[in-house]
């Protein structure tokens, strides 16, 4: 797989401003992947993931409000797009923030049509909604160039968001990607159970990570996912990309990332795997590997630039 980065040798180099090493793994020069944490102390920002500001909403003619919080900073800015039915409040949000501002930064979380504080139905929402309200808060709130992270479903829309606006988006950053994930779960059911769920009209998906123990998807929201798949044809997207994974990730397999970066057209792509850890990717671990991801790439860009 020409061009792709994979997790293998490790060799020891530092993570720019965070006094703290970290473990670089494969191809790509300078990718900070696994950082070894100094044992005298935990980084004073992780503990402190706290935002005091008050959330705004963006207004849009005929489309739900979308609730957002912005810090403003330097380019490249960083927008965070959660999973499904995850909100911006969430452990990966905040440490994002976090360190943009030690950075200086700009960032925007948001919640997507339908969810947490945004305005709209769950049940009338789909992913071509929520691709809509990704490219409201490109369009309309972020200044410059940005690097998108996206978290699972997330993942999924930020190729999108990279591919309708190719020169906004300069760098995705996938955790657990989930592209294409509910339709290729859905298409993998037994035929019998996949004409259950039409008629009933909703698919009862089992899930630890719900409260109630499933997801209740529509079978709409499935048959409209399907006309945004990507992963039957080349994508074209050309920027740098980092795809993260836990290798125990029991809810969308590591391999997917894998297929992704086989996909997109980019040569500057590298699969970044953790042997431990779930599909969240919210543990310190996890967290300190994004930010050092973040970091690498905002480093690359003004490299690039200058």
């Amino acid at each position: 797989m020409a061009g792709v980065g994979m997790a293998a040798a490790a060799a020891t180099s530092p993570c720019r401003r965070w006094g703290c090493a970290a473990v670089s793994f494969g191809f790509h020069r300078g990718l900070c992947t696994l950082l070894v944490r100094k044992p005298e102390k935990a980084p004073r920002w992780f503990p402190a993931c706290r935002q005091k500001a008050s959330v705004s909403f963006l207004s849009r003619p005929d489309l739900p409000k979308l609730a957002y919080k912005r810090l403003k900073g330097k380019s490249p800015g960083i927008i965070f797009l959660p999973g499904y039915i995850s909100n911006m409040t969430g452990t990966k949000a905040l440490a994002i923030e976090e360190f943009c501002k030690s950075l200086g930064h700009a960032y925007i979380r948001f919640d997507y049509s339908g969810v947490g504080q945004s305005e709209g139905n769950l049940q009338e929402s789909t992913v071509g909604k929520w691709r809509k309200d990704v490219l409201s808060i490109i369009d309309d709130l972020a200044e410059g160039p940005q690097i998108l992270v996206g978290s699972s479903l997330g993942g999924w829309l930020m190729l999108h968001a990279a591919i309708a606006r190719p020169q906004k988006v300069v760098a995705l950053i996938g955790i657990a990607a989930a592209v294409d994930g509910l339709v290729t779960e859905f298409n993998q059911l037994p035929v019998e159970v996949q004409k259950e769920i039409e008629m009933k009209g909703v698919w009862s998906m089992p899930s630890k990570y719900n409260e109630e123990g499933v997801y209740h998807i529509q079978h709409s929201f499935i048959k409209e996912a399907e006309h945004h798949c990507l992963l039957h044809s080349p994508i074209p997207v050309n920027c740098p990309i980092r795809l993260l994974h836990c290798m125990k990730d029991d809810v969308v397999s590591w391999h997917k990332s894998i297929q992704i970066a086989d996909r997109v057209v980019s040569t500057d792509v590298d699969v970044i795997l953790r042997k431990h850890g779930d599909h969240r990717m919210k543990e310190k671990a996890d967290i300190h590997l994004l930010v050092c991801t973040i970091d690498d790439l905002i480093d690359r860009l003004s490299t690039v630039v200058t």
